[in-house]
């Protein structure tokens, strides 16, 4: 762990892994919430937990680096769902990565439970965590200019929704109608650091309906 200060009132940590961040942010919301810890915004990130609004950097800066960060507590709450039509245009391509049949990589998916690290590059997007590192994928060679508003898609050890049209180069392997991002939602954003999300596959949904229905 690396305590960095930043500007008057906020500090930097710096972990050595998005596991140890969500960890170290988990338990800084659980010491605030209990009145251990005074801080306006802790804000995640890959690697990183930003603490905005600190009354003596400097003496939290000890008592960060002095204290040990507990493992990141089970998951609770609700679990959001987001169904998602298994149609992307890198599907394939995923599928292949991985080794198996564009079908699997819908069951796969939509077979962890996710927890968002982190939000960022635009309102309403976060990384989500949740699938196993053999499933890591690249990033395209080339982004697209324009990547559609419901883009379920992949890169790396994350998986992301694309709350509007924007440029990007994830692998999109879906797409999805829920809205992301809502200024006239409370909250705006369907997706908060924390938050547990399950893919729901409409295909096996409705296949599932079909066979019901005899």
């Amino acid at each position: 762990m690396r305590v960095l200060p930043v500007g008057d009132d906020a500090l930097l940590v710096e972990l050595a892994s998005g596991t140890e961040a969500q960890a170290l942010h988990a338990e800084l919301l659980r010491r605030r919430a209990q009145g251990l810890l005074a801080a306006r915004e802790i804000v995640p990130a890959a690697r990183t937990v930003l603490l905005d609004g600190v009354a003596d950097p400097a003496r939290l800066a000890r008592e960060l680096l002095a204290s040990d960060v507990p493992p990141a507590p089970a998951r609770e709450g609700d679990v959001v769902e987001i169904p998602v039509r298994y149609d992307g245009p890198d599907l394939a391509g995923v599928a292949a990565h991985w080794g198996v049949a564009e079908r699997e990589v819908a069951r796969i998916h939509a077979g962890h439970e996710f927890r968002v690290a982190f939000c960022g590059f635009a309102p309403g997007f976060g990384y989500l965590t949740g699938l196993p590192p053999r499933y890591d994928v690249p990033r395209r060679p080339t982004p697209r200019t324009a990547v559609p508003a419901g883009a379920v898609a992949l890169a790396g050890p994350y998986t992301g929704v694309y709350p509007r049209s924007s440029p990007g180069g994830w692998q999109l392997i879906g797409t999805t109608d829920a809205v992301l991002w809502d200024a006239a939602r409370v909250p705006a954003a369907l997706l908060s650091p924390g938050t547990r999300v399950r893919f729901v596959d409409r295909a096996a949904g409705a296949a599932a309906e079909r066979g019901a229905g005899g």
